[in-house]
């Protein structure tokens, strides 16, 4: 039996839901790729209805370094890393998927590049999937998050990441963004770095995933547009919104009065109910801007949060900096 780290260097997050026959080929791969280095693997067990939670039980019987969480019923990948984030001892953490399409030998490679970033993402650059349903749909919603977020990543869909713990231990994903991870951690004053990575085609097992996905990132897309751009001042977001339709509104309201007068009855009724309604649609919007707006201050103070995050400090002591304040530096 493998010695058990006292304090593992890094942290493994696994999700697993319906893997039976990939679980062992992939511990033994993940202790193979990893020798010399203390790690911990965190399998969190979704819900799977196969044989996956026994299997993980007998890895963590011989093998104290494997830690497995069984979640009651399945809740969706975003749900697992988040719980096997929470759980994880490490100063760094490494998320991978349970189908061995993510190669464990890549991570030596990944934690390499930490010297001059905070999170190295996989790139699958010669993706082993299908093109139509898989790869396809993937590149077109890869260039549409890179332009809407302004981080500009080629693959957005692989798991395979290495993050310093101290940028995504705190971050609260919910639903299904577990996608967009790379954006959350760039707001935390994270330093990305994407690396290609291998990709291998699946031998056993099926893939949960298909073009279904697609109406969800899109949903959740204009989510995160929401929390980029105005999650702070809502009220431009509703306002503008507003502004819009009240101007809509009287503009109906204008055209009625021609419509009636020259006679087109049908247009004039039809602009005459339009406009009152679009107008009263703007107030609404702007007053959901101002309760929105009121809120927001309410959780920020309630909390006793800050709207902003430091990296540093010289010569000051700021509570929450991602890095220890210098005394007696030299600005750069």
């Amino acid at each position: 039996m493998p010695p058990v780290p006292s304090k593992p260097s890094i942290s493994l997050v696994v999700p697993v839901y319906d893997e039976e026959g990939n679980l062992e080929p992939l511990h033994q791969a993940i202790i193979d790729a990893l020798v010399g280095i203390d790690f911990e693997v965190l399998y969190v067990n979704d819900g799977s209805r196969d044989g996956s939670g026994r299997i993980l039980d007998a890895i963590a019987l011989r093998d104290p370094r494997a830690r497995v969480i069984h979640f009651a019923r399945n809740y969706g990948q975003t749900a697992a890393l988040t719980a096997g984030i929470r759980h994880a001892s490490a100063p760094l953490l490494c998320t991978l998927d349970a189908d061995l399409q993510n190669d464990p030998a890549d991570i030596p490679a990944l934690l390499d590049q930490l010297d001059d970033c905070d999170v190295v993402c996989g790139w699958r650059k010669d993706r082993q999937d299908a093109a139509f349903t898989r790869v396809l749909p993937s590149k077109v919603a890869n260039w549409l998050i890179s332009r809407l977020s302004n981080v500009h990543l080629h693959d957005y869909g692989c798991t395979l990441r290495v993050y310093k713990r101290e940028y995504i231990a705190h971050i609260p994903l919910y639903g299904e963004m577990h996608r967009f991870i790379p954006i959350y951690v760039t707001w935390a004053g994270a330093r990305l770095k994407e690396v290609p990575v291998r990709h291998h085609p699946r031998t056993r097992g099926v893939s949960k995933y298909g073009l279904s996905r697609i109406p969800k990132v899109l949903l959740d897309l204009t989510t995160l547009k929401f929390l980029r751009d105005f999650y702070v001042t809502p009220i431009y977001f509703f306002g503008w919104l507003g502004i819009l339709f009240f101007f809509a509104g009287a503009l109906a309201t204008l055209a009625a009065v021609p419509a009636w007068l020259f006679g087109s009855v049908g247009a004039g009724a039809a602009l005459g109910v339009l406009g009152p309604i679009l107008a009263a649609l703007g107030l609404v919007e702007v007053t959901l801007g101002i309760i929105a707006e009121v809120l927001i201050r309410m959780h920020y103070e309630a909390m006793g949060k800050e709207p902003y995050r430091v990296r540093s400090a010289r010569n000051l002591e700021v509570p929450g900096a991602i890095e220890p304040h210098v005394v007696g530096a030299e600005a750069s």
